[in-house]
């Protein structure tokens, strides 16, 4: 495939910047080369252009590389099986709202998922299923940036919500900051949680939880042993808290539309996985109430 005089002129543009050692720009320059399809390769006296695959695809988690964030200090990042019309228009809220990068981890085909890509549009294509709480280690331990949102396909941005997020966690008074939560409620033994609100919680949920990615790979994480997303956000944000971090609760402008992950899932292994998740939670936490925030 021969590339465009438009991809040539990018590269002429990144060839000058390396020559003045604009080494940033030279990055953007190339991230918007590959977006067009392409790779740029210096060779001596100029440069070659190849196509490129729009996407890897991976066999495990574990064979993941780096998912390139670009100039963008945080990314939002999506786990997704299945609803990929409903995945288009939540992308597109981003982008029509928000300034930062998007990673898409897909399990089986991407199908119309592939027309999203661009400059800050990235996505990776798993053959298998993982699991969920595998799936989001994989793109803690590989997005770039400094900052991440992990966030279901099924939340949709209706204003800008990653700069009143990104204005919280820069201040370092909380490891992670999100739309939903709550605290655990003591009464019935840590068996529900009850939202109170904006303000400090116990427990964030995964339709958007956004962090400081180090501070939650130190945390170790989410369950690997999760395979599905329920109840895995609520283990995840007591080992936050259990490491000393403090979790708020923000009003963003999102919405919710029909979550799939819950309504379109086979009810006896959505049961059966969300249990299996909870128990995990009252064997290690119930009792621990040094954890837990102030209670409001």
């Amino acid at each position: 495939m021969t590339a465009p005089d438009s991809v040539h002129e990018l590269a002429k543009a990144r060839l000058a910047a390396r020559a003045e050692r604009n080494f940033a720009l030279s990055d953007q320059l190339r991230d918007e080369i590959a977006a067009l399809g392409f790779e740029v390769v210096d060779v001596a006296g100029g440069y070659e252009l190849r196509p490129k695959k729009r996407f890897p695809t991976y066999e495990s988690t574990r064979d993941i590389r780096p998912i390139n964030s670009g100039k963008f200090e945080i990314t939002v990042a999506m786990i997704i099986d299945g609803f990929h019309e409903d995945a288009v228009k939540t992308i597109q809220s981003i982008k029509e709202h928000s300034q930062c990068a998007i990673a898409i981890l897909v399990v089986g085909d991407p199908g119309i998922l592939v027309n999203e890509l661009d400059a800050r549009t990235s996505l990776v294509q798993l053959t298998e299923d993982f699991g969920w709480g595998e799936s989001a280690n994989a793109l803690l331990r590989n997005v770039t940036s400094e900052f991440i949102v992990i966030m279901d396909p099924s939340t949709r941005f209706t204003g800008d919500a990653i700069t009143p997020v990104l204005a919280e966690l820069k201040k370092r008074e909380f490891v992670a900051v999100g739309w939903r939560g709550g605290l655990m409620n003591l009464e019935d033994e840590w068996r529900s949680v009850d939202d109170k609100g904006a303000g400090e919680v116990d427990v964030l949920f995964s339709y958007f939880i956004a962090m400081h990615r180090e501070d939650a790979l130190a945390a170790r994480g989410f369950s690997n042993r999760a395979l599905y997303y329920r109840n895995a956000d609520i283990e995840f944000s007591l080992n936050l808290r259990h490491s000393n971090g403090r979790l708020l609760q923000m009003e963003l402008p999102l919405e919710q539309d029909r979550h799939h992950g819950y309504h379109d899932t086979d009810p006896e292994y959505r049961d059966a996985q969300s249990k299996k998740n909870y128990d995990r939670i009252l064997e290690r936490f119930r009792g621990k109430t040094a954890i837990l925030s102030p209670r409001r």
